[in-house]
């Protein structure tokens, strides 16, 4: 629980204590899915594991691990906060049909406190507690009872789904308590916000089907995430994940070079920097698609950061922040190409915002705008809605 802990130490604990035991590092380092996947990036560790949760035997074996790198847009407006970040990655261990629940909880447990180092007193677990359809886990209940660990039990909380369709499963979620140092723990993680969820095991024994019912599934298994940004909040004694060393170039040289109130230097670092992993994956901008994602967070990033000067371009952005990104994630993207094709998405962006202003200026556009209004400037002049209502407002 120290700032010494830096984030690759983190991520070697992590692997070599499944690797001692029998685990096989499978990569997790691009953004992009299979051809065959019909999702645009990838969203979670277990997402490229579905098929072998359902049954497929893995080339690597039954006992596997990974560092994931995911993005996710559901939660661009929570973007400026304290957590949200559209790039993550999440640190994952799976049993293929091989050890159970029991078995992976002691484990989880066992890292946290020794190769962690976090306190016993600093843990709480929840656990399912059971509904209309099936019995409390009680596997689980009596693993962290016989580990000493305060127990909660919940519903819905500790029901893991792969949306409506497909594997699911109760599962156990592991809480760290973040209060102010001398303030001893206190109430349970549905009661006390303080009570911070960093890893969650899921005991993945059915497979819910269209009617709603639930079947065992042929061969159950274990699938464990834990984000390493959050982890790494904790880790350092931190409240928020732009104070880790992931984030710590961006927060020494954003904000003396551009006057941004918190939560914008927060969102333009995230969006720059997912940017960045985006191009380094071999995304480029477009209107369709995952270069639409891209096109999108550069001009999220761009509006933000013009709000309060429009003189304000990434000429200016500090290359030690893109090679610092591109090292990272292990990206061969050079650094002066990702620098020109954010350049050039700036220039395009620049003339769309002037065109659309000579647009809006006609006199058939008369504020507020219709419904068939939006559709026309998207439709016919290619101006997004975010963007027009962007003009409008003056941002």
């Amino acid at each position: 629980m120290s700032t010494t802990i830096n984030t690759d130490r983190t991520v070697r604990t992590f692997t070599d204590f499944y690797r001692e035991r029998g685990h096989h590092l499978i990569t997790g380092s691009s953004l992009l899915p299979p051809p065959s996947d019909p999702v645009l990036f990838t969203t979670s560790g277990m997402h490229p594991l579905t098929p072998h949760l359902l049954g497929r035997p893995h080339p690597q074996g039954r006992r596997l691990i990974n560092v994931q790198r995911c993005l996710r847009t559901t939660d661009l407006d929570e973007v400026g906060d304290p957590t949200h970040l559209t790039v993550f990655e999440m640190l994952g261990s799976w049993s293929l049909g091989d050890y159970g629940h029991s078995q992976s909880l002691r484990w989880g447990y066992e890292l946290l406190r020794d190769g962690f180092g976090i306190p016993q007193e600093r843990l709480h677990v929840t656990v399912f507690g059971g509904d209309d359809h099936l019995g409390p886990d009680t596997e689980s209940l009596g693993t962290w009872q016989e580990l000493g660990l305060p127990v909660e039990l919940t519903n819905d909380e500790n029901w893991w789904s792969n949306g409506p369709v497909g594997p699911c499963g109760p599962d156990s979620e592991i809480f760290v308590w973040t209060g102010e140092k001398g303030t001893p723990p206190q109430g349970t993680p549905t009661t006390d916000p303080r009570w911070v969820e960093i890893w969650n095991h899921v005991n993945m024994r059915y497979r819910r089907n269209e009617d709603g019912t639930f079947e065992p599934l042929p061969q159950p298994g274990i699938d464990t995430g834990m984000g390493l940004e959050r982890l790494m909040t904790v880790l350092q004694g931190h409240r928020s994940v732009y104070d880790t060393d992931l984030f710590e170039p961006w927060m020494r040289l954003l904000p003396p070079l551009w006057d941004l109130d918190e939560p914008s230097t927060r969102l333009v670092s995230d969006h720059l920097r997912s940017s960045i992993v985006v191009l380094g994956d071999g995304v480029r901008p477009s209107n369709t698609g995952r270069g639409y994602v891209l096109r999108r967070l550069v001009r999220r990033l761009l509006t933000t950061l013009r709000r309060d000067d429009p003189s304000r371009t990434l000429t200016d952005l500090p290359l030690e922040l893109v090679d610092h990104t591109l090292n990272h994630f292990l990206q061969p993207c050079g650094t002066d190409t990702v620098r020109t094709l954010l350049l050039d998405e700036e220039h395009r962006f620049t003339k769309l915002l002037e065109r659309g202003r000579r647009i809006l200026s006609r006199p058939q556009f008369k504020v507020p705008l219709s419904e068939e209004d939006y559709h026309y400037l998207h439709d016919t002049h290619g101006l997004p809605r975010d963007l027009v209502t962007g003009l409008l407002t003056g941002d």
